[in-house]
């Protein structure tokens, strides 16, 4: 890789990190693309080299961010020898939820948006994501399950949209139970949009 490779990658990064820092703390409506480049020590023609509008770098943060959650989790499952794709999908399933208890910011972040990136990936391959992690765990994910289930991709985005959209108010507050208390019922639920998906 170049020089002017690396500071292309570089400016990309700061810009995404400098719009983290500032959408957490100052919110979304609040912060402007002036305000994103002046804390990145950029040029504005820099952002747009990178992004359409602040609500670009948002959906691209969050793909990013998330897919980095799901990346380390692939990394902990591989690690513990996990087997079988079943057990594969709850492993990650579980530790994305676990990290997303230990970080409250990263989740009113992301919101109930999960699976943005993975359904992008999952629902239309004509569509480049942006960060190739996504499609790695994906791919990962939905090894050796062969021709056991039908339409493995829809699944999968089907789970994802589901966490997302049930531990949000779960975690951040204790509603209608907390994580804990809703873990179980999630799984089993998960388990059975996994059987609705093998083919007969």
């Amino acid at each position: 890789m170049g020089k002017a490779e690396e500071n292309k990658i570089l400016k990309r990064e700061s810009l995404l990190n400098t719009a983290f820092n500032l959408f957490t703390t100052k919110g979304i409506n609040n912060t402007s693309i002036s305000d994103i480049v002046e804390q990145a020590g950029v040029a504005k023609g820099t952002f747009y080299l990178y992004f359409k509008d602040k609500y670009d770098i948002r959906n691209k943060l969050i793909i990013h961010r998330t897919s980095t959650l799901f990346e380390n989790a692939m990394n902990r499952m591989k690690e513990q020898g996990v087997v079988g794709y079943r057990e594969r999908i709850l492993f990650v399933v579980n530790d994305v939820i676990d990290a997303l208890t230990d970080d409250k910011v990263l989740l009113m972040f992301i919101s109930k948006n999960l699976g943005l990136g993975f359904s992008r990936y999952a629902l239309d391959s004509n569509v480049m994501v942006e960060d190739s992690y996504i499609k790695d765990v994906a791919d990962s994910l939905l090894t050796d399950i062969g021709n056991e289930i039908a339409n493995p991709k829809l699944m999968m985005y089907m789970i994802i949209e589901l966490v997302g959209s049930c531990i949000y108010s779960s975690i951040l507050y204790s509603q209608p139970v907390e994580i804990n208390e809703l873990k179980p019922y999630l799984y089993k639920t998960i388990n059975s949009i996994i059987d609705q998906f093998k083919c007969d």
